[in-house]
């Protein structure tokens, strides 16, 4: 539990500190660069103030990256184990399936209509998601309400 989500939360609070923090701090001493740079170019308008900007622009780079790999095998995994009926342990091939497809969905999205498509098509597909998700808290209330009923209720002797 510490290493799955403490751990990771303190360290995306710590760098979302540290470079808001520091974007900010650019912004307000009147840094026009940061302020006008492209959404994409921001992050590296931010390094390119800070010492060491060559080793940190490249960091930056290998860690956009890494997320994105992580992310996208969690994605494959997830998908893989529902189309597989639960079993976690499904064939190689049919996760490199669903890596290969969702790459090439992005890829498509991309082509066709730019950042704009993409950030749509994550858009539509998550708000039926989430609904699905308020249903199953919604449902695991209520089953925690009838639970609680059932618990609280005195115990009968069998005749």
């Amino acid at each position: 539990l510490i290493c799955v989500l403490v751990i990771p939360s303190l360290v995306s609070l710590l760098w979302m500190t540290a470079f808001g923090g520091t974007a900010i701090e650019q912004v307000m001493a009147g840094n026009a660069v940061l302020s006008e740079a492209g959404q994409p170019l921001k992050l590296f308008a931010m390094l390119e103030e800070l010492p060491l900007a060559a080793i940190s622009a490249p960091l930056a780079i290998a860690l956009v990256v890494i997320f994105f790999v992580t992310s996208s095998d969690s994605g494959s995994l997830v998908i893989d184990t529902i189309t597989a009926g639960g079993k976690t342990d499904a064939p190689v091939s049919q996760r490199v399936f669903w890596a290969v497809f969702e790459g090439l969905v992005a890829i498509v999205l991309l082509i066709a209509g730019g950042l704009g498509a993409l950030q749509a098509a994550a858009v539509s597909t998550g708000i039926p998601f989430a609904l699905v998700l308020l249903a199953m808290c919604a449902s695991l209330w209520m089953g925690m309400r009838a639970l609680r009923r059932v618990q609280q209720q005195p115990a009968t002797a069998d005749k």
